[in-house]
Protein backbone atom coordinates (compact mmCIF):
# COMPACT_ATOMS: atom_id res chain seq x y z
CA UNK A 1 0.00 0.00 0.00
CA UNK A 2 1.39 3.38 -1.03
CA UNK A 3 0.90 6.26 1.41
CA UNK A 4 0.56 9.76 0.03
CA UNK A 5 1.74 12.55 2.28
CA UNK A 6 -0.72 15.42 2.15
CA UNK A 7 0.91 18.80 1.91
CA UNK A 8 -0.47 22.27 1.49
CA UNK A 9 0.59 24.48 -1.40
CA UNK A 10 3.29 27.07 -0.91
CA UNK A 11 3.32 30.34 -2.82
CA UNK A 12 6.14 32.48 -4.14
CA UNK A 13 6.60 36.22 -3.74
CA UNK A 14 5.66 39.00 -6.15
CA UNK A 15 8.39 40.16 -8.51
CA UNK A 16 10.81 42.88 -7.48
CA UNK A 17 10.79 45.35 -10.38
CA UNK A 18 12.69 48.58 -10.85
CA UNK A 19 12.61 51.00 -13.75
CA UNK A 20 13.74 49.66 -17.11
CA UNK A 21 15.07 46.28 -15.99
CA UNK A 22 17.34 44.45 -18.43
CA UNK A 23 17.86 41.16 -16.56
CA UNK A 24 15.33 38.80 -14.97
CA UNK A 25 16.79 36.47 -12.34
CA UNK A 26 14.53 33.50 -11.72
CA UNK A 27 14.70 31.09 -8.81
CA UNK A 28 12.45 28.06 -8.52
CA UNK A 29 10.48 28.58 -5.28
CA UNK A 30 11.54 30.22 -2.00
CA UNK A 31 12.78 27.84 0.67
CA UNK A 32 11.37 27.56 4.17
CA UNK A 33 13.62 30.29 5.66
CA UNK A 34 12.72 32.70 2.86
CA UNK A 35 9.01 31.99 3.20
CA UNK A 36 9.17 32.56 6.96
CA UNK A 37 11.13 35.80 6.57
CA UNK A 38 9.16 36.87 3.47
CA UNK A 39 12.48 37.67 1.78
CA UNK A 40 14.19 36.31 -1.29
CA UNK A 41 17.23 34.18 -0.40
CA UNK A 42 16.91 34.57 3.37
CA UNK A 43 18.82 31.39 4.27
CA UNK A 44 22.15 32.74 5.62
CA UNK A 45 24.22 30.06 3.87
CA UNK A 46 22.73 30.85 0.46
CA UNK A 47 25.34 32.65 -1.66
CA UNK A 48 22.87 34.77 -3.65
CA UNK A 49 23.31 38.05 -1.77
CA UNK A 50 27.11 37.76 -1.43
CA UNK A 51 27.32 37.01 -5.16
CA UNK A 52 25.12 39.98 -6.07
CA UNK A 53 27.10 42.20 -3.70
CA UNK A 54 30.35 41.02 -5.25
CA UNK A 55 29.14 41.78 -8.77
CA UNK A 56 27.35 45.07 -8.11
CA UNK A 57 29.50 46.49 -5.32
CA UNK A 58 27.19 46.74 -2.33
CA UNK A 59 27.31 45.28 1.17
CA UNK A 60 25.60 41.87 1.31
CA UNK A 61 24.56 42.66 4.89
CA UNK A 62 22.52 45.75 4.02
CA UNK A 63 18.93 45.79 5.18
CA UNK A 64 16.83 43.62 2.86
CA UNK A 65 14.88 46.54 1.33
CA UNK A 66 18.16 48.29 0.48
CA UNK A 67 19.55 45.16 -1.18
CA UNK A 68 16.39 45.00 -3.31
CA UNK A 69 16.78 48.67 -4.20
CA UNK A 70 20.40 48.11 -5.23
CA UNK A 71 19.43 45.24 -7.52
CA UNK A 72 16.59 47.25 -9.06
CA UNK A 73 18.94 50.21 -9.61
CA UNK A 74 21.30 47.84 -11.47
CA UNK A 75 18.49 46.74 -13.82
CA UNK A 76 17.82 43.41 -12.12
CA UNK A 77 14.29 42.05 -11.78
CA UNK A 78 13.92 39.24 -9.24
CA UNK A 79 11.22 36.55 -9.32
CA UNK A 80 10.58 32.81 -9.26
CA UNK A 81 9.52 30.47 -12.04
CA UNK A 82 6.90 28.87 -9.84
CA UNK A 83 3.93 30.68 -8.41
CA UNK A 84 2.76 27.72 -6.37
CA UNK A 85 3.75 24.12 -5.67
CA UNK A 86 3.82 21.46 -3.01
CA UNK A 87 7.09 20.49 -1.40
CA UNK A 88 7.37 17.63 1.06
CA UNK A 89 9.75 17.31 3.95
CA UNK A 90 12.44 19.74 2.86
CA UNK A 91 13.25 23.13 1.38
CA UNK A 92 15.20 21.47 -1.41
CA UNK A 93 14.11 21.87 -5.00
CA UNK A 94 14.23 18.09 -5.34
CA UNK A 95 11.31 17.90 -2.87
CA UNK A 96 9.01 19.90 -5.18
CA UNK A 97 6.16 17.77 -6.52
CA UNK A 98 6.23 18.36 -10.32
CA UNK A 99 2.47 17.77 -10.89
CA UNK A 100 1.67 20.46 -8.30
CA UNK A 101 3.73 23.16 -10.07
CA UNK A 102 1.90 26.28 -11.19
CA UNK A 103 4.14 28.76 -13.01
CA UNK A 104 4.22 32.51 -12.60
CA UNK A 105 3.05 34.73 -15.45
CA UNK A 106 6.53 35.24 -16.88
CA UNK A 107 5.48 35.60 -20.55
CA UNK A 108 3.13 38.42 -19.52
CA UNK A 109 5.86 40.02 -17.43
CA UNK A 110 8.27 39.97 -20.38
CA UNK A 111 5.63 41.59 -22.61
CA UNK A 112 5.05 44.30 -19.99
CA UNK A 113 8.81 44.86 -19.49
CA UNK A 114 10.24 45.14 -23.03
CA UNK A 115 13.64 46.31 -21.76
CA UNK A 116 14.45 42.81 -20.47
CA UNK A 117 16.89 40.99 -22.74
CA UNK A 118 18.46 38.45 -20.38
CA UNK A 119 16.98 35.68 -18.24
CA UNK A 120 19.18 34.03 -15.61
CA UNK A 121 18.08 30.83 -13.91
CA UNK A 122 19.33 30.18 -10.39
CA UNK A 123 19.94 26.44 -10.61
CA UNK A 124 18.67 23.44 -12.48
CA UNK A 125 15.16 23.35 -11.05
CA UNK A 126 14.42 26.94 -12.10
CA UNK A 127 15.67 26.16 -15.62
CA UNK A 128 13.84 22.82 -15.97
CA UNK A 129 10.54 24.22 -14.63
CA UNK A 130 10.82 27.20 -16.99
CA UNK A 131 11.47 24.92 -19.97
CA UNK A 132 8.65 22.58 -18.98
CA UNK A 133 5.97 25.19 -18.31
CA UNK A 134 6.89 28.45 -20.04
CA UNK A 135 9.53 28.39 -22.77
CA UNK A 136 7.01 27.58 -25.53
CA UNK A 137 4.91 30.59 -24.44
CA UNK A 138 7.73 33.13 -24.79
CA UNK A 139 7.22 35.40 -27.79
CA UNK A 140 10.40 35.79 -29.83
CA UNK A 141 12.70 33.71 -27.58
CA UNK A 142 15.57 34.55 -29.93
CA UNK A 143 15.46 38.11 -28.54
CA UNK A 144 16.60 36.88 -25.14
CA UNK A 145 19.83 35.53 -23.73
CA UNK A 146 19.18 32.56 -21.44
CA UNK A 147 21.73 31.65 -18.76
CA UNK A 148 21.36 28.44 -16.74
CA UNK A 149 23.55 29.29 -13.76
CA UNK A 150 24.81 27.26 -10.81
CA UNK A 151 22.47 27.35 -7.87
CA UNK A 152 23.45 29.73 -5.11
CA UNK A 153 22.06 27.21 -2.61
CA UNK A 154 24.52 25.54 -0.24
CA UNK A 155 23.01 22.25 -1.43
CA UNK A 156 24.86 22.83 -4.73
CA UNK A 157 28.24 21.91 -3.29
CA UNK A 158 29.98 20.81 -6.51
CA UNK A 159 31.15 24.41 -6.93
CA UNK A 160 32.72 26.66 -4.35
CA UNK A 161 31.79 30.30 -3.83
CA UNK A 162 34.51 31.65 -6.14
CA UNK A 163 33.39 29.36 -8.99
CA UNK A 164 29.75 30.35 -8.55
CA UNK A 165 30.66 34.04 -8.41
CA UNK A 166 32.69 33.74 -11.63
CA UNK A 167 29.84 32.02 -13.48
CA UNK A 168 27.27 34.56 -12.33
CA UNK A 169 29.61 37.45 -13.13
CA UNK A 170 30.16 36.17 -16.70
CA UNK A 171 26.41 35.98 -17.29
CA UNK A 172 25.46 39.27 -15.66
CA UNK A 173 28.29 41.27 -17.20
CA UNK A 174 27.79 39.78 -20.70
Amino acid sequence: MKIKIVTSPINSFPPVIGENPHTLILGSMPGRASLEAQQYYAWPQNAFWPIMAGIYGFDANLEYSLRLQRLAACGILLWDVLKQCERTGSSLDSAIDRPSEIPNEIPELLSAQPTIDTLCFNGGKAWSSFRHHLLAQIKHPQHYRFHHLPSTSPAHARMNFAQKLAAWKRALKA
